[in-house]
């Protein structure tokens, strides 16, 4: 376990990480202080290659109420200057979800309301308890999810974007799947072992291969099939069938066996 104040960092045995929110008596909101904590912590899992995918988690009943209120009071006071470096530091910190080199997966039980959404919408995939709820609920305080919204719209889609934008409607957990925004939804009595399932799903997968797939896929962005991207695509796919990952896999199934590095699943 790494020590923060605001989020714990968590990597297991099988070397899965799990990066917690950790203000449970505030909700999770996040403050200045978690948003750096947070970019420490998923510098740290970018540095480390041996790791195989990430958990976004939250302590307490629920994922994340979005921004602090205190946080939002002291925001207010200060200048132009001052609050366009703030917001940098959000949508640097968006993108740096984004982007990390391993599979992402949230896990949202409770409220995820304003930024959490952004949270959410950065990580490569999302699941949540039924009691989740959701909202961009910015434009009721007279401001807007602007950092957040290339994300959101990437997960939930333009028009649907707009409507809870620019509504500030919360919406549940089967909505949010609907939209795109959720994987899956689970009963929350059965989140706990939803995580396991998936955890072994993605033990089971070549950790190389999964890297080097998100790149791909970040790297595609819009699903055009350019030139580049094709040779993009081409290459990659050429390199995994040689190297030494792509060997086991292929043999192991030939051979009716389990690769070498899902040897560690349960």
């Amino acid at each position: 376990m790494h020590e923060f104040s605001t989020v714990q960092l968590h990597i297991s045995a099988d070397q899965v990480a799990s990066v917690w929110l950790d203000r449970p008596d505030k909700n999770n909101a996040f403050n200045a202080l978690m948003l750096e904590e947070l970019h420490e912590a998923f510098d740290r899992i970018s540095q480390q290659p041996a790791l195989r995918f990430m958990f976004l988690r939250g302590h307490g009943r629920h994922f994340s109420a979005g921004a602090d209120l205190a946080w939002m009071q002291a925001s207010a006071r200060l200048s132009y200057a001052e609050n366009l470096a703030e917001a940098a530091r959000l949508g640097q910190l968006m993108e740096q979800l984004q982007r990390l080199p391993l599979p992402t997966v949230a896990v949202v039980q409770g409220a995820a309301f304003a930024g959490a959404m952004g949270l959410v919408s950065c990580c490569d995939m999302a699941i949540a308890a039924d009691d989740a709820l959701f909202s961009l609920s910015e434009v009721r305080l007279g401001l807007a999810p602007a950092v957040i919204s290339p994300y959101v719209v990437q997960a939930m889609g333009p028009r649907a974007a707009r409507r809870y934008a620019l509504t500030a409607e919360r919406f549940d957990a089967p909505r949010a799947r609907e939209l795109g925004l959720l994987d899956e939804v689970y009963p929350r009595a059965e989140l706990e072992q939803a995580v396991q399932d998936w955890t072994r799903r993605l033990l089971g997968n070549g950790p190389e291969a999964m890297r080097a797939c998100k790149a791909l896929l970040l790297e595609i962005g819009d699903g055009q099939a350019t030139a580049p991207r094709q040779a993009c695509a081409q290459a990659l796919i050429a390199r995994l069938r040689i190297s030494a990952e792509g060997q086991e896999g292929m043999q192991a199934f030939f051979e009716k066996r389990a690769p070498a590095w899902a040897e560690v699943l349960p």
